[in-house]
């Protein structure tokens, strides 16, 4: 968008050229097949994420490429062996970096880097069949140019695990923690009830048995005792992602308006407050100065109806 309005400055598009191009940022078609939003990044602070099941890995491939040319970068989710061959394959022809993660990506146009923001998430996992789900936020919020910082394997089975990472993730400043488990789901809420900082629960699907697939996690989740934990959709990592982002950038915002308002409060001057002086508390010109009367009424009491009794010698 910033492209568009200097060229436009400059003389080098007119302005229905201009329009057409901002028409086309906020939406683009593939073939008459897919329409990527463009425009979600500059309306949310998040871009688009290509799910890749369902998608055949060339299609999916492509998707994430032109995204990536469009935007500087293009992320795709859940992708399988064949995907991951199809996408570096076409990265390598565009001339594009690819950064993976367990079962996600980012394509990166050369050059090109996010913009980035003061703001820290932290993403703990009680064990390390929980990575593909973690890892997936963690694509988006290094996407939205936060920094990030990730400890694995800390599950209940184990609580003296936890307690070190925890320490130091609240040290090192993170202004939201998502905590991934799968199981009995029991680590968000625990991590929720001993910290004021915001935490994000995302359950997993991994288990044994009934509830095996995530439910008894995303069940534990809901049901937690620990106030404020909130609950995504489970292996809902994106979703994770977007949320500490969005959160994040909001104690971020804050922490700035506070500083500002701060300096600006220092610098300005207090107005003075006087009280009233003789000449406000004198009487028109030409008329003396007359203290109000205060009359007080004697209440005789009746000693009796009728007529008043003569009193006693």
């Amino acid at each position: 968008m910033r492209d568009v309005l200097r060229r436009l400055v400059a003389g080098e598009l007119s302005e229905e050229q201009a329009v057409a191009e901002l028409r086309r940022l906020q939406l683009d078609e593939l073939g008459g097949r897919a329409k990527l939003d463009l425009g979600r990044f500059m309306r949310r602070g998040i871009p688009e994420v290509v799910l890749a099941i369902g998608k055949a890995p060339e299609d999916a491939a492509r998707l994430a490429v032109s995204m990536a040319e469009q935007q500087g970068q293009g992320l795709i989710s859940r992708m399988s062996e064949a995907h991951k061959s199809a996408l570096r394959d076409a990265a390598k022809a565009a001339g594009m970096q690819v950064i993976g993660y367990a079962s996600s990506a980012r394509v990166v146009r050369a050059g090109f880097a996010p913009e980035a923001l003061d703001c820290k998430v932290g993403i703990l996992t009680a064990g390390t069949s929980d990575l593909p789900a973690a890892e997936e936020a963690q694509m988006v919020v290094e996407a939205c140019g936060v920094e990030v910082r990730l400890h694995a394997d800390l599950g209940v089975a184990g609580l003296h695990r936890f307690v070190g990472p925890l320490a130091s993730t609240l040290e090192w400043g993170a202004e939201v923690i998502i905590v991934a488990a799968g199981m009995d789901g029991v680590l968000p809420g625990l991590v929720s009830g001993l910290i004021d900082v915001p935490v994000i629960g995302l359950p997993v699907s991994t288990g044994y048995g009934r509830g095996g697939a995530g439910e008894a996690a995303l069940t534990t989740m809901l049901q937690s005792c620990s106030t404020g934990l909130v609950v995504v959709n489970i292996d809902n990592g994106v979703g994770a992602g977007a949320a500490a982002v969005l959160i994040a950038q909001r104690r971020f915002r804050g922490r700035n308006e506070a500083a500002i308002a701060k300096t600006s409060a220092a610098t300005s001057s207090a107005p003075t407050t006087k009280g009233k002086t003789a000449r406000h508390m004198s009487t028109p010109p030409g008329k003396a100065k007359v203290s109000p009367s205060i009359s007080t009424t004697t209440k005789t009491t009746a000693s009796s109806h009728g007529k008043p009794r003569r009193r006693r010698p």
